[in-house]
């Protein structure tokens, strides 16, 4: 029963990941490069298992959040205002630009089954987000709108189980990674939408209290879970004819499942979208609590002005984009592969924390962890700087650079900025550890 419940707990990241922005991203890689871009999910699936434990481990062994510990050991000075700028901005931001992509994304689902225009929805969601999070009740409510989320999941999964794909091209899609023409930000924007850095901080909140083993028990399941979900949205986008729009998705399910396909399309969508409209600004808040105050401080309790301002200011965002009339997918897409550049960072600062024995103690990463998570850190910062570098030849009106060019120049960046760090956590891994 203890791993059952703790399975259901660890389903709220799942669920988080499982918005509207996946089905977006992941649709949208489907419909354009087929199964070319399966690799990315399984990537980001198992980097996702591989941040999200090292987070609850570290509070676990400390009895810190996330936020708490990387303040504690970002030292005095100009390094804690680093810490705290970097940390804040990649979450903050982050959540602002998530935030985008689940109100236009839950409109676009409930403009599949509500006679109400896109500003008119907009409002309404943003409007009960904010009730929900100025009473502190969003927990239940995430609870009941994860299982209308986990029944669109079960729609995909069984839809893309009847179109019956080549298991030869999954096969190759998932495991010989290659990145078309055109597909680099589709590619971190399906790293940003699993891996997402706001959920480290979250989860590292839920493990308060847990058991690290029912913690590894339940966690598994449940990413493992919402990544072979995410793969089905691709197997059914696939089946798409580009560009990817909701509604054209809707045809398919309708197609596969039957008319109501199209109406559970529309809820499972607007209860993502609303679920994590609720979970980014919170996530924000909790993180720029962990930052600034900590759990007993007072002026950053729920009820606080702070804490309310961090989230009122990411409802916000996704406000205005929600009224703004822009069109949902490129948005959501783009919010994404931001929150795939903005991933490193928060992987980067993890890795130094677990490894820092005055945090740690006795349980600081060991090197097989280490490996995996240093793997995982380059990744995102090679994916993440290779979509700069083209954006950037683009903003400048040139041609951009060649693939190999590109992951050339960034492999070179990516050496460069964690080798200074990973000296830093060899020297604390040989330090004597805290008992």
């Amino acid at each position: 029963m203890k791993r059952i419940a703790s399975v259901l707990l660890w389903s709220v990241i799942a669920a988080a990941f499982i918005g509207p922005g996946t089905v977006a991203s992941a649709a949208s890689a489907g419909a354009g490069f087929g199964y070319a871009l399966l690799w990315a999910l399984v990537f980001s699936t198992g980097a996702c298992l591989v941040l999200q434990e090292a987070s609850a481990r570290l509070t676990v062994a400390s009895g810190k959040s996330l936020a708490e510990a990387l303040r504690s050991r970002g030292g005095t000075g100009w390094r804690e205002v680093a810490v705290l700028i970097l940390v804040l901005g990649a979450v903050v931001l982050g959540c602002a630009a998530y935030e985008a992509g689940n109100i236009l994304g839950g409109v676009a689902g409930a403009v599949l089954t509500l006679p109400w225009s896109a500003p008119a929805l907009a409002v309404t969601t943003v409007a009960l987000a904010a009730v929900l999070l100025f009473f502190n009740s969003p927990r239940r409510v995430a609870f009941l709108l994860s299982f209308l989320v986990a029944m669109m999941g079960a729609a995909f999964l069984w839809t893309a189980i009847l179109l019956a794909p080549d298991a030869g091209e999954l096969f190759v899609g998932a495991f010989w990674p290659s990145l078309p023409e055109g597909a680099s930000l589709l590619a971190i924007a399906l790293v940003g939408t699993t891996v997402v850095p706001y959920n480290l901080f979250l989860g590292s909140g839920l493990a308060r209290g847990q058991n690290l083993s029912e913690i590894r028990f339940g966690l598994t399941i449940a990413v493992i879970l919402g990544g072979v979900i995410s793969m089905a949205v691709v197997v059914v986008g696939a089946a798409l004819e580009p560009p990817f729009t909701f509604g054209a998705l809707a045809e398919v399910l309708a197609e596969r499942l039957g008319p109501r396909a199209s109406t559970l399309l529309g809820l499972g969508l607007f209860s993502a979208g609303l679920s994590s409209a609720v979970t980014a600004p919170l996530a924000a808040a909790i993180t720029a609590r962990g930052l600034f105050g900590g759990e007993s401080d007072v002026r950053w309790s729920d009820r606080s002005w702070r804490f309310r301002s961090v989230w009122a200011g990411v409802l916000a965002v996704g406000l205005g984009f929600g009224v703004s009339g822009v069109q949902p997918v490129p948005v959501i897409i783009v919010a994404q592969a931001l929150n795939g550049v903005l991933l490193p960072v928060a992987a980067v600062f993890l890795l130094v924390a677990v490894n820092d024995p005055r945090i740690m103690g006795k349980s600081t990463n060991h090197a097989l962890s280490n490996a995996i998570m240093v793997l995982v850190s380059l990744v995102t910062l090679l994916l993440g700087t290779s979509n700069v570098l083209r954006a950037v030849a683009r903003a400048l009106g040139r041609e951009a650079p060649g693939q190999a060019t590109v992951f050339l120049v960034s492999a070179v960046l990516a050496v460069a900025i964690t080798t200074p760090i990973m000296r830093s956590v060899r020297r604390r891994s040989h330090s004597p550890r805290l008992e």
